[in-house]
């Protein structure tokens, strides 16, 4: 009789998992939980990226690891620069898209005015990340989104 009771408890459990794996399978195109890059992981691959292509690439300001904002202040050899911020989330038209994408701030600009930007930025955000590139041509190393690529809502 034990036997029989331990065997019935086994095909209750096989039973409830059966169930939980058909629903599941039934909801998993509703939510499908996606993870986005660590902001350490994402710096650490944009740096080698950056050496790949024969450019210079630094961390001014380490941010928080998990989720800091990262800006990405692009110096040219003509000694002006671009400064690249977090896309507003309005250029997200998929919840599920977990790239990170970069909006031009501020674009061949003197020193004084992207020093100026990052320092408001960080008062307002002290767990920011600031990359700094030394190349001419940054195209490729990561997603730039352009003002007219903004979905009306």
């Amino acid at each position: 009789m034990r036997f029989e009771q331990h065997r019935g408890s086994e095909l209750s459990t096989a039973a409830a998992a059966d169930a939980s794996r058909t629903i599941a399978c039934r909801w998993s195109h509703v939510y499908q939980p996606r993870m986005r890059l660590k902001s350490d992981i994402f710096v650490s691959s944009l740096l080698r990226r950056v050496f790949a292509v024969g450019g210079y690439a630094a961390v001014l300001r380490k941010g928080a690891q998990e989720a800091g904002a990262i800006f990405i202040r692009q110096r040219s050899r003509f000694g002006i620069e671009t400064l690249y911020a977090p896309a507003p989330q309005n250029f997200f038209e998929d919840e599920a898209d977990t790239s990170r994408k970069f909006e031009i701030r501020l674009q061949n600009a003197e020193v004084d005015h992207i020093d100026s930007a990052l320092s408001s930025e960080i008062r307002f955000d002290p767990d920011c990340w600031i990359v700094e590139i030394e190349l001419d041509d940054c195209d490729g190393l990561f997603e730039v989104v352009a003002a007219e690529d903004s979905p009306r809502r």
